[in-house]
């Protein structure tokens, strides 16, 4: 124990002391207040941070839209709900349509439409009760259950 309090101020008393100028104090520092330029140039750099941030940001949403080879070629054409949580969806996979059922825990691809049974629609629209597609949905699933 006692060799650890000569360790000790070996190390924290007397090296530092050898190595100070005798008779000569540091000087002190004045102590300094924040001013309000330092808040204002605190201010400037957080506004710059967060722009850039948020410039990052909008960049990434921008980018995200931007598609990747061929990953615009299937779209959903259009969509029926059949209950709380099943749907009946139409997909457009290049020339081909797929009839999807989805619920929460699958989903089953119902029918392929290709060549002449596909239903001619060149831009995505919301397809109401009237239309073919619930026409070709209904026979579809009276189809389903026949068989």
């Amino acid at each position: 124990m006692t060799g650890k309090i000569i360790a000790a101020w070996l190390l924290f008393g007397w090296v530092p002391a050898c190595f100070a100028e005798p008779g000569v104090d540091a000087p002190k520092q004045a102590v300094r207040t924040v001013s309000s330029g330092d808040m204002l140039h605190w201010s400037v750099g957080l506004l710059i941070v967060l722009a850039i941030f948020f410039l990052c940001v909008w960049g990434m949403r921008k980018l995200s839209g931007i598609t990747v080879n061929g990953a615009g070629k299937m779209r959903v054409v259009g969509g029926l709900s059949l209950g709380m949580r099943e749907k009946v969806v139409l997909l457009q996979v290049g020339k081909k349509q797929l009839i999807l059922g989805v619920t929460p825990g699958r989903i089953d691809a119902l029918h392929v439409l290709e060549g002449d049974d596909c239903l001619n629609s060149s831009e995505p629209t919301s397809i109401d009760k009237d239309s073919g597609f619930a026409a070709i949905v209904a026979q579809v699933m009276k189809g389903r259950s026949d068989g």
